[in-house]
């Protein structure tokens, strides 16, 4: 698989054209050599995650959170579901 670059002013194909290429990998598409968008296949994806991926809210709370866990320090998912127990009493 390979990562193509295709220049926004040669994309003359209609885009069912580029989706059925995916197979040979992603196409990043330039505009004067600076990429402006990729046409990636999505695979398993769900159209919930690949609308929270690109929204800029969602986005900002995953940095916070990636941000204070490295100031504080993360806890294991077994540490989360004994938290979670504990919280409702099953211990």
């Amino acid at each position: 698989m390979s990562l193509r670059t295709l220049d926004i002013a040669d994309a003359v194909q209609p885009l069912a054209e580029y989706a059925h290429q995916l197979g040979a990998g992603p196409i990043i598409v330039t505009d004067g050599g600076e990429p402006v968008a990729a046409v990636v296949a999505i695979g398993n994806a769900d159209l919930e995650s690949l609308s929270l991926s690109t929204n800029p809210a969602f986005v900002e709370i995953i940095e916070r959170s990636r941000a204070r866990g490295q100031r504080e320090g993360r806890i294991s998912a077994d540490e989360m579901e004994r938290r979670f127990q504990h919280r409702r009493g099953d211990e």
